[in-house]
């Protein structure tokens, strides 16, 4: 593969195994609660390098996801890599905001962005078929 072809968005499904408090960066303290997350985020310089960095639990915290995935009760469940040489991050949060039961975590991984959060919050176990609705 080209790495200059190696570019796009993706979504990090996470679970989280129990309900938990997590300083994120300059957030602060958060309450999570146990359950199921959808984070989208852009690497317009390395897409797989960059999912493979989300689930190393050896790395530098540096983006609002790493702290989240830091704790020892968040799993990724499954990374989806979105080819494109669009940022369209904002949106996909746009069409997953309109999800049932979708829960914004407020301000989490949108420092570089008008969205509200990157970070969406589901209670349900089978969201996985929402998932799979969701058209760019």
């Amino acid at each position: 593969m080209n790495l200059k072809d190696d570019k796009g968005i993706y979504c990090l499904v996470v679970k989280l195994s129990k309900d938990t408090k997590i300083k994120i960066g300059e957030l602060g303290k958060i309450n999570f609660l146990k359950g199921f997350y959808l984070y989208s985020g852009s690497a317009m310089n390395g897409l797989m390098n960059r999912i493979s960095r989300h689930r190393s639990k050896q790395k530098k915290l540096f983006w609002h996801i790493d702290y989240l995935l830091k704790s020892k009760y968040a799993k990724i469940i499954f990374a989806i890599p979105i080819k494109t040489d669009k940022r369209l991050e904002c949106e996909l949060n746009r069409t997953v905001s309109k999800l049932p039961d979708a829960t914004p975590i407020k301000s989490f991984g949108c420092s570089d962005c008008k969205c509200d959060t990157h970070l969406f919050y589901f209670k349900e176990k089978d969201f996985k078929q929402k998932i799979t609705e969701i058209k760019l």
